[in-house]
């Protein structure tokens, strides 16, 4: 049996004294959580602490199945992209230099030598006075080194057309490699995808792509209290807000949530819950159960697993204070917060970072990449020694944006809800006023 475990309510003598000494040992185990728990991190110093976790593996997958997925190595490109000189505007394909003076009061005349297919290799080619009709994307004849666009041509007859404007060398024509050189480096290892990526890794061939592969991330909500969404509540019970906000908090930064359930608090469930977590999963995620209290587990229950080395145990930031992280066999462990506000703040703020890690991205993640500067509408009271995260709704005036703060226990979901952002108040400051310029980061 391990440290924590209930204890029936009829015990023999032997029994009793077993379980007093289980007693005495948790009490002196949680002096020392006491004690470590007080002895904060600043957030720069958990922030560091998360350069320690790596990529969790790579794949190869069809490029139709690789959006937002982060590059395990360098695209090189096989190729010039374009291979061929091709031309950007519909018109004609000529020799610029037989355009030269040309004008609306002395177009030069061309004779009409042929159409340029789309797809097609140009049968024949252009000299002196001639051109060939061409659409946006063929592939020019020899002999033509620019494309008059088709406004600027009028036929006389079929075949022979008047230029009223000259062009120069190159004009209207995109030359190999103007788009991507051969050997080029066209995308970094540890780059996320975007729709544009694809585009350029379709142009030059690549049907399979390396990426990193997707953390997945065990969910365990931890209490007596909690039930599940479905429900109905008894006196005293919550649904599992936790496991929805952050299973959609995990797929929103590029990681797959695995639900484990809700688990009481009890000492041997908690633990088989984690340890499946572990054998599965590459990150553990328990809300609640995170702070310092006689039926709070998590950490006593963290420390039972090999390798364990506690890295964090709680953040001078308000609200998710009582925030754990941890490792085990090279995974995070990690002890969120029970209330729903303080679990999606440290969510934001630490995890997304976390994530990202695990992901392979170059990209840090985290609050500081999604911000605009704004003005408070009225002054922000905070207490010196922590980092406070303040909720506030945007609204456009007078050609700025104001922040309005919203205020609200950590245990209230609404002020999450109504908000567009959150402002943080420094470590040594006491407060922001009212018309103080303030970046405000912002939600999903």
């Amino acid at each position: 049996m391990y440290l924590g475990c209930k204890v029936p309510k009829f015990v023999t003598p032997a029994e009793a004294e077993v379980h007093q000494h289980w007693t005495v040992e948790t009490e002196g185990r949680l002096q020392l959580h006491m004690e470590s728990f007080f002895k904060v991190k600043k957030p720069e110093e958990v922030l560091s602490l998360l350069d320690q976790f790596g990529p969790c593996g790579e794949e190869e997958l069809p490029l139709d199945q690789v959006f937002n997925r982060v590059l395990s190595r360098d695209m090189v490109s096989p190729e010039d992209l374009p291979g061929f000189v091709r031309s950007t505007m519909d018109g004609y394909a000529v020799r610029a230099k037989d355009t030269f003076g040309a004008s609306e009061g002395l177009p030069a005349l061309f004779a009409v030598v042929g159409e340029i297919k789309m797809g097609e290799n140009p049968t024949g080619g252009v000299g002196q006075g001639q051109a060939m009709r061409i659409s946006t994307g063929g592939m020019l004849p020899d002999g033509a080194d620019g494309v008059v666009m088709v406004e600027y041509c009028h036929s006389l007859d079929a075949e022979t057309i008047e230029v009223s404007s000259a062009i120069s060398p190159l004009e209207n024509v995109i030359q190999p490699g103007d788009d991507i050189k051969k050997g080029s480096l066209v995308l970094p290892k540890g780059h996320r995808l975007r729709p544009q990526d694809l585009g350029v890794l379709a142009g030059l061939g690549f049907g399979r792509i390396p990426v990193f592969r997707q953390p997945t991330v065990a969910i365990i909500s931890t209490g007596d209290e909690i039930v599940s969404v479905g429900a109905d509540l008894g006196i005293g019970q919550v649904r599992d807000i936790n496991r929805y906000t952050l299973g959609a908090f995990c797929r929103a930064n590029g990681a797959i949530p695995e639900f484990k359930g809700i688990c009481p608090d009890s000492f041997e469930r908690l633990r088989s819950l984690v340890e499946e977590g572990l054998e599965k999963a590459d990150a553990i995620w328990l809300s609640g159960g995170s702070s310092v209290g006689t039926r709070d587990l998590t950490l006593a229950v963290f420390e039972t697993f090999d390798d364990f080395e506690l890295l964090v145990h709680g953040i001078s930031i308000s609200p998710g204070k009582p925030t754990i992280i941890a490792r085990s066999g090279g995974k995070p462990l990690v002890g969120l917060p029970g209330h729903v506000a303080s679990a999606l703040i440290v969510a934001e703020v630490f995890m997304a970072p976390l994530l990202a890690r695990l992901s392979g991205a170059k990209e840090t993640g985290g609050i500081h990449e999604r911000h605009l500067e704004a003005r408070l509408s009225r002054n922000i009271e905070s207490k010196s020694g922590r980092e406070d995260y303040i909720r506030v709704r945007l609204r456009r005036e007078g050609g700025e944006w104001l922040a309005d703060p919203i205020y609200g226990k950590s245990g209230l979901i609404s002020p999450l809800v109504e908000g567009h952002g959150m402002v943080k108040v420094g470590v040594n400051t006491e407060g922001l006023y009212e018309g103080d310029p303030v970046d405000v980061f912002l939600f999903r």
